[in-house]
């Protein structure tokens, strides 16, 4: 990797850095667009006592869930969290902090952070447990609580397509809260299904521009479904 060029060449050299203790931003929602590589990648260097921010922690088997069977998360800032019962078992044992955030929040305390912004005022939340010892100011008549944004010593995040300046494409619903992700992290490391040429993609399209981008890989991908519903 030199100068703009982001690619490399293996998920070590992409996580080259993490350390027991870190705060890492994932992207994905349930198990649609969620960084695979990078999650197996980090099961297999064993750090410990992570912070993970993202909107869930996968299932048992699967996505950030590998890392709670490690037991490799101390601390999760997730809005959704029903669908694990390893999740469930840890933080009813107290080996697991968690702290529930409505998901409209999450997501602009990510995009905040990206953006340089220290906090904001939101109404969601005010007079429920979320709200408590929260800081309240009154606006036009309606109670807001302050919310502080987010950031990352790493976020790991899951594209489609992008260019080897890091210019990334999000495929579908796959953009869920991999845009905010990529904006909040200190080392930003994006895993996608294709890299490209600089040029071949057009600049009307892309939705992370490489500035934010630090590394970048090319991976494979299951893209396992969390509930397969057919019709009799």
């Amino acid at each position: 990797m030199s100068g703009f060029d982001k690619v490399v060449n293996s998920y070590a050299e992409a996580l080259d850095g993490l350390q027991d203790g870190m705060t890492i931003i994932a992207g994905g929602f349930g198990l649609c667009g969620i960084p695979e590589g990078c999650i197996a990648r980090i099961r297999e260097m064993g750090v410990r006592d992570l912070t993970i921010i993202s909107n869930n922690c996968g299932v048992d088997d699967f996505g950030l869930g590998l890392l709670l069977e490690g037991r490799q998360i101390t601390k999760m800032v997730s809005s959704y969290v029903g669908e694990n019962a390893i999740f469930e078992q840890q933080f009813l044992n107290g080996e697991l902090e968690v702290e529930l955030t409505p998901q409209g929040t999450l997501a602009e305390k990510m995009r905040a952070g990206g953006a340089g912004i220290p906090a904001f005022y939101t109404a969601t939340g005010y007079g429920t447990p979320v709200g408590e010892g929260k800081e309240v100011r009154e606006f036009n008549g309606r109670n807001y609580i302050l919310e502080e944004a987010v950031t990352g010593d790493f976020a790991i995040v899951k594209g489609w397509k992008a260019d080897r300046y890091g210019n990334v494409i999000y495929r579908h619903t796959a953009q869920n809260f991999n845009p905010m992700a990529a904006t909040a992290g200190r080392i930003t490391v994006v895993e996608v299904e294709e890299i490209v040429e600089s040029g071949e993609l057009d600049p009307s399209t892309i939705h992370t521009p490489g500035i934010y981008v630090n590394r970048l890989i090319q991976g494979e991908f299951e893209k396992r479904i969390e509930q397969r519903t057919i019709t009799e």
